[in-house]
């Protein structure tokens, strides 16, 4: 399978020379610095997308809300952005195997590379597949290059199945946003270090799965005022903020928000129990 020549082209932007040099010669201060000073961009970078990003978290909202799931695919670094979005949800929001995650070359490549893996062009399909993935369901290709053949395969194939598809790329006019009914292009630039598009590009993914994943859970009824009523109490840290949840939420002392907790293990049911009997 041959990998587009223009995924390590220069005509991206993400691949284009690094606007610093003598990089080896600088002082940390200095390096530190700069790195930070084109972080700075990458929010104004996201901002420009935002109208594209709420036409894919309204499709996503309305598939979640009718029972489907919201699926990530991406290789590499993207790949591992959305596993980690994806992980979040269940503690953050208690919605268990409703957002999933897929990457190239499956769990090995969480923590290495796996030579070839973002190349494959019919293996994407073929693991989104082993999620009985269906119509009811949404597909985001993330992939900074925005020309991934793992995600652009996937992405056709699911078009081709009548699934709605988005993306998350970091360039302008790609194969991947190409391949999408709902794509969100966020041009980064270039990276302070050439090419290395876990920097800048990985930043405004993670930023933008952020965005996605917490405006679905808020559309959901996920979240109450500013608060996480679903989340799960996995620890103790998680039991004290949902105590001072029900203390600020229902006017009760700490002791009355123990008891409830205790009683009921769930900070939306107990809100919902004492506005309902009082006690």
């Amino acid at each position: 399978m041959q990998t587009d020549k223009k995924i390590y082209s220069a005509e991206l932007s993400t691949e284009a020379e690094s606007h610093y040099d003598g990089l080896e010669k600088k002082s940390l201060k200095t390096v530190l610095s700069e790195i930070n000073k084109e972080d700075v961009t990458v929010a104004l970078a996201v901002q420009k997308s935002l109208p594209q990003l709420e036409a894919l978290c309204a499709a996503i909202v309305e598939k979640l809300k009718n029972g489907g799931r919201l699926f990530y695919i991406g290789a590499g670094t993207s790949g591992r952005l959305g596993i980690l979005d994806a992980a979040e949800i269940p503690p953050t929001y208690g919605a268990t195997g409703l957002v999933i995650a897929v990457i190239a070359g499956g769990n090995t490549a969480v923590r290495q590379a796996v030579e070839n893996a973002e190349d494959n062009e019919e293996q994407g399909w073929h693991d989104l597949k082993a999620h009985n993935i269906s119509d009811a369901d949404v597909v985001v290709g993330v992939a900074a290059s925005g020309n991934t053949p793992y995600v652009r395969s996937a992405l056709e194939m699911a078009n081709k199945n009548n699934i709605i598809t988005g993306c998350i790329v970091c360039n302008m006019g790609t194969t991947v946003a190409k391949a999408c009914r709902f794509p969100v292009e966020i041009e980064t630039g270039p990276e302070y270090v050439t090419g290395s598009t876990r920097m800048k590009a990985g930043t405004a993914q993670k930023m933008t799965l952020n965005m996605i994943s917490t405006a679905a859970m808020i559309q959901l009824g996920k979240v109450q005022g500013n608060k996480m009523v679903e989340m799960q109490l996995s620890n103790e840290k998680l039991r004290q903020r949902a105590v001072q949840i029900l203390k600020d939420e229902l006017g009760i002392t700490e002791q009355e928000a123990v008891n409830l907790l205790k009683k009921e293990k769930h900070i939306k049911r107990a809100i919902d129990l004492y506005k309902t009997s009082g006690k």
